[in-house]
């Protein structure tokens, strides 16, 4: 498998080779789906919570009496059957949304990932990425030079100067190999890789 080398001005200068096994696998769409939901599910924090009946602060007073009344039976103001009672089931603080995936599926899901990218050329590679100093306005014009808009940027090392001039860009992120997640390959409509973190994807991906 071959990738795309772009120089700064965003012009293909030659072909870089890379494993077939990381960029040139089949796209199985089921199994990303699993992959990406599995891993917005183990971010999730069970922070929600919900009161059951006997968590109601309301009285125990029987409301009226058991007959005679015409309306239906009424044991408790807090009972589940009534507006602003409890919960029958309340969602708990310690819920757990975690789902597990095994190593293997996860590396598969994210070759092919990274293979669709590939072939629809979206992918392409730097030899390095860097910026000369802290600047938001330095990087915002290097990758308009380079023609791209939404864009992670992908490198096997990231400064200080890099990562702080793309903090407050909305559209562009920059990762390192061991932080790159299946949602942020498929959230943005370009990838931009470093030689030397595509050797590292190999190693990791192998």
């Amino acid at each position: 498998m071959e990738l795309q080398l772009i120089n700064d001005q965003g012009k293909p200068t030659a072909k870089v080779a890379a494993s077939d096994a990381a960029f040139a696998c089949e796209y199985n769409e089921a199994l990303v789906h699993q992959v990406v939901n599995a891993y917005l599910a183990n971010g999730r924090q069970g922070t929600r919570a919900q009161k059951a009946r006997g968590e109601i602060n309301k009285s125990n007073k029987k409301p009226w009496r058991q007959k005679g009344t015409g309306r239906a039976r009424a044991g408790r103001a807090s009972s589940p059957l009534w507006r602003g009672g409890g919960r029958i089931f309340p969602n708990l603080p310690d819920e757990n949304f975690s789902q597990k995936i095994n190593r293997k599926m996860y590396r598969a899901g994210v070759c092919s990932i990274l293979s669709q990218l590939a072939r629809e050329e979206r992918l392409a590679v730097v030899e390095k990425f860097t910026v000369d100093a802290p600047r938001t306005k330095l990087l915002a014009e290097k990758l308009r030079g380079m023609g791209l808009d939404d864009v992670l940027i992908i490198t096997d090392r990231v400064d200080d100067n890099l990562r702080l001039s793309s903090r407050n860009l909305p559209n562009v992120e920059v990762l390192t190999v061991g932080e790159a997640d299946p949602l942020s390959l498929m959230q943005f409509s370009r990838v931009l890789v470093t030689r030397g973190a595509v050797a590292k994807i190999e190693e990791l991906l192998k």
